[in-house]
């Protein structure tokens, strides 16, 4: 099967024009029962409850009435149950959990969108995607600051992008490269799954993709591609003077530009272009700034200050000199990131304060090794540390109220952790230069 979605890839990598009229029949009973073998059976069930280990009691009988429903077009996957996650800001956003069939289902379609768009995907896409991430785009990002003619910036955010997501120019999108009606179909189906919410009943789902979804990062690419993406390259690049760079991560995207008043036209010419697609800008995140090798000197002579700092991917990014003496820019946590992260760490070793000692810390470390493996980026040491010291502080607290007498003194805690239970120091894994 994978013989097969390799030659799909090949075959829409060399022929970017190519359009696929017969690719449904990949979705079969093998690559549904290989979809099941690497599935998570460790996942929130969806409004049937039915688990993993539970489908698979039945598994073939299972996967072949699957696909008797899937060849007489009589699937329909079921609502997703709705949760609500707690945002920084206060706010909430929305999870669908779907149905473990469903996921099944979405994850075969994900293989064959993939196959089909992921070579017509442009370099500056990091999001979801094979091979690249965060620290990829920080790296094109930094590229684009440092070494080309990058004086100004817009740091963009879409508005609740995946649940304003055009069902209608969806499939127009997927249609562009796939006219197989029993795929299209299946996506047709799945973003009109509907959403049942834990204190309410149905709702249908008019516009939008799940964040949930396995296929939903997918589709939240192929429509950032044709509405963003292939819209600067063509259309965009070709009229201007000066230079311009992009690099999108999901709905977060920053877009640069040697000439403000290019920027500023190109800010103008975004709202209208998300306009027309039912998406919006979040103004209050959306800003166009001075960044780059001249900024600091600009702003000096102009007696304006210091450069503006932006925050992209958890990074508050600042207009800094090397030791050198030539421009770098400095990256630093971002205080919202921060805040948050330690808040979540004094919640949870709370709630772990009964435990072992060693169990604790054996977590502990483990949190903060893949803590420092994100943020661990040449210059952001001190935010790094910082973080390192209000956990250490944390579990100072915690391991102190386990009883009614006082379980260490700060002396004690300091040997404790420098000799029989070493919290695990950060390290730069990154350099951008």
């Amino acid at each position: 099967m994978e013989t097969k979605l390799e030659r799909i890839t090949q075959l829409s990598k060399e022929n970017p024009e190519m359009v696929f009229t017969s690719i449904g029949h990949l979705i079969n009973t093998d690559m549904l029962r290989d979809c099941h073998r690497e599935m998570d059976g460790k996942k929130a069930v969806g409004i049937d409850g039915v688990t993993k280990d539970d489908y698979e009691e039945n598994l073939e009988e299972n996967l072949t009435d699957l696909m008797d429903r899937m060849k007489r077009k009589a699937y329909h996957p079921k609502p997703a149950r709705r949760v609500e996650i707690p945002k920084d800001n206060g706010k909430t956003r929305p999870l669908s959990i779907y149905c473990y069939e469903d996921k099944l289902v979405q994850e075969a379609l994900r293989r064959v969108l993939e196959a089909v768009f992921e070579p017509q995907f442009y370099d500056e896409m990091m999001g979801f995607r094979p091979n690249r991430g965060c620290h990829e785009a920080l790296r094109l990002l930094n590229y684009q600051l440092v070494r080309e003619k990058t004086s100004w910036l817009i740091d963009a955010d879409i508005k609740g992008f995946f649940d304003n997501i055009d069902h209608d120019w969806m499939m127009k999108f997927v249609g562009a490269r796939i006219k197989d009606p029993r795929v299209l179909r299946l996506v047709r189906v799945m973003l009109k799954a509907g959403v049942v919410k834990d204190m309410g009943g149905f709702e249908p789902t008019e516009q939008g993709s799940g964040q949930g979804s396995v296929c939903s990062p997918i589709l939240a690419n192929i429509y950032m591609h044709y509405v963003l993406l292939w819209w600067f390259h063509e259309r965009v690049l070709p009229t201007l003077k000066g230079y311009a760079g992009i690099v999108n991560y999901a709905d977060d995207f920053v877009v640069c530009f040697q000439y403000k008043w290019e920027a500023e036209r190109f800010y103008e010419r975004l709202k209208r272009r998300m306009a027309n697609f039912g998406l919006s800008l979040a103004e209050d995140k959306c800003r166009l700034i001075e960044f780059g090798r001249f900024a600091i000197s600009n702003r000096r002579d102009r007696g304006e200050g210091k450069p503006e700092t932006f925050d992209f991917l958890g990074f508050t990014h600042i207009c800094s000199k090397s030791k050198n003496g030539g421009f770098r820019v400095r990256r630093k946590t971002s205080r919202k990131k921060l805040a948050k992260k330690g808040k979540e760490m004094h919640h949870k070793i709370g709630m772990m304060r009964a435990e072992k000692t060693a169990n604790i810390i054996k977590w502990v470390n483990q949190v903060l090794v893949g803590y420092y493996r994100y943020y661990g980026v040449y210059g952001n040491y001190p935010s790094v540390m910082q973080f390192r010291w209000n956990v250490l502080k944390s579990l100072y607290y915690w391991l102190n109220r386990r009883s009614q007498t006082k379980s260490y003194t700060y002396e004690g805690f300091s040997h404790m952790i420098d000799k029989g239970h070493p919290i695990a120091r950060p390290k730069a894994y990154y350099v951008y230069i």
